[in-house]
């Protein structure tokens, strides 16, 4: 079962163009807020309307503005599960999932609802409010409402973007694991790479409203297509640079890389693990120290004091630095990314 994706549409001050195919399985959709993600699931999902393009899934077309086909959510089948769960506050958790089925007779409704309550272990909840249920318990709930329905197709829009970070870690391997059997394609909507990285399979990266082409979640992580992609990685370094000779120079620093350039001008991501301060092949300047919880970050300056784009690292476990202390490093070229400067 696969779902097509080729869309525009116009959002204040750019244009959406959402362009990916995927199957069974869950796929990323990963980009800095918005850039367009939670639009391109509501056009999925009959919300929106695209401008123009398509949407085909499982070889049904749900949207093509050339043919003016534009099916209605109900008519698409495709369970929608909305950041805060949409239940209806109203009614009790069998309601709810109840409402989720649109086709057979009473008692078949009856029937596919106590399924989902035993396969979401809501046994013994069926008259609680949402209100009166933990966030597991609601999140449970929606996606028993969801599947209740029989979709083909699941969209989940941040599912923990509200959520403090240790019930979101419950909750993300709970959800995993209600999602491991479904048998169509899934969308993880998302801006936090650890998230997507632990659920999904593959990736499509939306960057200033257009997305790339799908890739495999560690391709991204080794060679991300994009600056914005590396961003979502994490790097915390873009140097520009300059080809020379059979490598490039780092503007400001007296930095020379072994790195391919195919035009004068270039710009360079430097990943944590490119970066180490047991070598002695430059040298730099503590410009500023910053202590966080779990690390220390120290930012770099050249020596000689020239104007240069500074240089961020995490001092490894048990060193210390102070302001102004001098300190030598050394940088793994094959571990760095390139791209041509615009």
């Amino acid at each position: 079962m696969s779902l097509i994706v080729d869309i525009e549409k116009k959002l204040g001050s750019f244009t959406l163009r959402s362009k990916f195919e995927t199957d069974k399985g869950i796929m990323a959709l990963l980009g800095a807020s918005g850039c367009g993600k939670s639009v391109t699931l509501k056009c999925i999902a009959g919300i929106m309307t695209p401008d123009k393009g398509r949407i085909i899934l499982d070889g049904e077309t749900l949207f093509d503005s050339q043919k003016h086909i534009d099916l209605t959510p109900q008519q698409r089948r495709v369970g929608y599960l909305f950041q805060q769960y949409a239940l209806f506050p109203n009614m009790t958790v069998i309601q709810n999932i109840q409402c989720g089925i649109r086709t057979g007779s009473r008692s078949e409704k009856q029937r596919r609802a106590a399924e989902q309550l035993r396969r979401f272990q809501l046994e013994g909840l069926e008259k609680k409010y949402p209100a009166q249920l933990s966030g597991g318990q609601q999140q449970r709930v929606a996606l028993a409402r969801i599947l209740a329905s029989e979709p083909r197709a699941i969209l989940l829009d941040e599912p923990f973007s509200a959520l403090d970070s240790f019930l979101k870690w419950n909750l993300e391997l709970e959800l995993s694991d209600l999602l491991s059997d479904f048998g169509g394609p899934i969308l993880w909507v998302s801006h936090d790479l650890g998230e997507c990285y632990r659920n999904c399979r593959t990736v499509c990266v939306i960057e200033d409203g257009t997305s790339s082409p799908v890739t495999d979640m560690e391709a991204l992580i080794r060679h991300p297509a994009t600056q914005s992609a590396a961003r979502l990685t994490g790097c915390r370094n873009f140097l520009p640079a300059h080809r020379c000779g059979d490598g490039v120079r780092v503007d400001g620093w007296d930095l020379y890389l072994p790195l391919r350039a195919e035009s004068e001008q270039i710009m360079i991501a430097v990943p944590d693990n490119a970066v180490s301060l047991t070598g002695n092949e430059y040298a730099a300047e503590i410009h500023r120290v910053i202590r966080d919880l779990n690390a220390t970050v120290v930012v770099l300056q050249p020596v000689h004091g020239a104007d240069a784009p500074p240089l961020r690292v995490v001092l490894p476990e048990g060193i210390r630095a102070e302001k102004g202390d001098t300190i030598s490093f050394s940088l793994h070229a094959d571990r760095c990314w390139s791209w041509e400067s615009g």
